[in-house]
C-alpha cells in the first residue's frame, strides 16, 4: 500500500510539474475569462493534460512494472537456473521469429497465479514478465505460446496504441466536463462569471468527469478486447492454435488469484495474459474475453491468416 501510494503521488508530481511546464512554455490563456469561455485555450488545455498524463505513464511502464511487482530480471550474462535459461532461449527465438531487432528484456514476478504480461514504450524498449506459477503450471510448448502472445502485443504496438487513445479519450473527457459545466453555472444573460458559484462549477466538472469517463472506459475496454483476440491470432502463427488452445484451458483451470494477489496486480491488469481480478465484470468494462470466446476464435481462425497490425 505504501509504495502504491508513493508511486501514485510521485506520478501525479512529475506529471503536474510537465504540464505546467509544457503550458507555461507555449504561453497557454485561462480557459475562463470574463468574457466567457475561451475554446481553443480550454482545448489545449485538456489535450496537454490528458496526452502527458498518458504518456509519462507509457514511458516509465517498465520502471514501474520493475518497482512494484519486484521483478527479477533475467539476463543472458548472469548465471541462470534451468528453468530461467530455458524462458530466455524461449523468449530470444520468439522474438527473432516475430521479427523484432531488439530482443525484450526478460523477467520473473513471484504469483500464486498463472500470468503474463508485456510492457515498454516501444518495440525496441519491452519487457516481458511471467509469473513463478505460470512457470510451474505450464507444458513447454503452452508456455511457448503465451509467450507468443505477449510478442505479438509488443509487435503490434499495443502498449503506444491503448497510451495514445486513453490519453484522447482523457482529453475529451476533460473539454467536455469543464464545458458542460460552464454552461450550467456561468452562462446567463449578461454572461458574467460573477453569476455563477465557482464550487458549484468545480463539483460539476468532478461529476461529469465521472460519468465520461466512465462511458469514455467501454470504448477503451473494447479496444482491449480486440487487441487480445489479435495477441492470440500472432501466439497462434508464431506456435500452432493448438499450443494457444491448450494455453488458455490451463489458465482457466488454474487456481483463483488471492486477494493479496489482486491488490498487487491490478494496476496492470489490461497487459496480463490473465486479468489480475477476483470476479468479472461485466463484459462492456473487460479488459480481456472470455477464454472461451478466446477459445472459439482460434478454432475458427484460418490457417496461416494472421497480421501483426489488426
Amino acid at each position: 500500500m505504501i509504495r502504491r501510494l508513493f508511486l501514485f503521488l510521485g506520478l501525479n508530481i512529475l506529471i503536474v510539474a510537465c504540464v505546467s511546464a509544457i503550458l507555461d512554455i507555449f504561453q497557454v490563456k485561462p480557459y475562463i475569462t470574463n468574457s466567457g469561455l475561451n475554446f481553443e485555450a480550454l482545448a489545449i488545455f485538456c489535450f496537454v493534460w490528458g496526452m502527458v498524463g498518458a504518456i509519462i505513464s507509457l514511458l516509465l511502464s517498465k520502471k514501474i512494472a520493475k518497482w512494484m511487482l519486484r521483478l527479477k530480471m533475467i539476463k543472458e550474462s548472469d548465471q541462470l537456473a534451468p528453468m530461467e535459461q530455458k524462458l530466455f532461449d524461449m523468449i530470444q527465438n520468439i522474438s527473432t521469429k516475430a521479427g523484432l531487432s531488439i530482443m525484450p528484456e526478460v523477467a520473473i514476478f513471484k504469483s500464486r497465479q498463472c500470468n503474463a504480461f508485456a510492457t515498454g514504450s516501444s518495440k525496441n524498449s519491452s519487457l516481458i514478465a511471467v509469473s513463478t506459477e505460470l512457470l510451474d503450471t505450464l507444458s513447454e510448448k503452452e508456455l511457448e505460446a503465451v509467450i507468443a502472445h505477449e510478442m505479438t502485443h509488443i509487435t503490434n504496438g499495443d502498449m503506444v496504441t491503448m497510451c495514445l487513445l486513453q490519453g484522447v479519450i482523457n482529453a475529451f473527457v476533460m473539454f467536455l466536463a469543464r464545458a458542460l459545466s460552464y454552461a450550467l453555472v456561468f452562462a446567463n444573460r449578461d454572461n458574467k462569471r460573477s453569476s455563477g458559484s465557482p464550487f458549484a462549477y468545480f463539483m460539476l466538472t468532478m461529476l461529469f468527469e465521472m460519468i465520461f469517463l466512465s462511458l469514455g472506459s467501454i470504448l477503451i475496454f473494447y479496444v482491449s478486447r480486440k487487441r487480445e483476440f489479435a495477441a492470440d491470432n500472432g501466439a497462434a502463427y508464431l506456435t500452432s492454435k493448438e499450443q494457444m488452445i491448450s494455453a488458455l484451458q490451463t489458465l482457466d483451470a488454474s487456481s483463483q488469484i488471492t486477494k493479496k494477489e489482486y491488490e498487487k496486480q491490478k494496476s496492470f491488469a489490461a497487459m496480463m495474459i490473465r486479468p489480475a481480478k477476483p470476479k468479472s465484470l461485466s463484459r462492456l468494462f473487460a479488459t480481456h474475453p472470455s477464454i472461451e470466446e478466446r477459445i472459439q476464435n482460434l478454432k475458427q481462425l484460418e490457417p496461416h491468416s494472421w497480421a501483426f497490425s489488426n
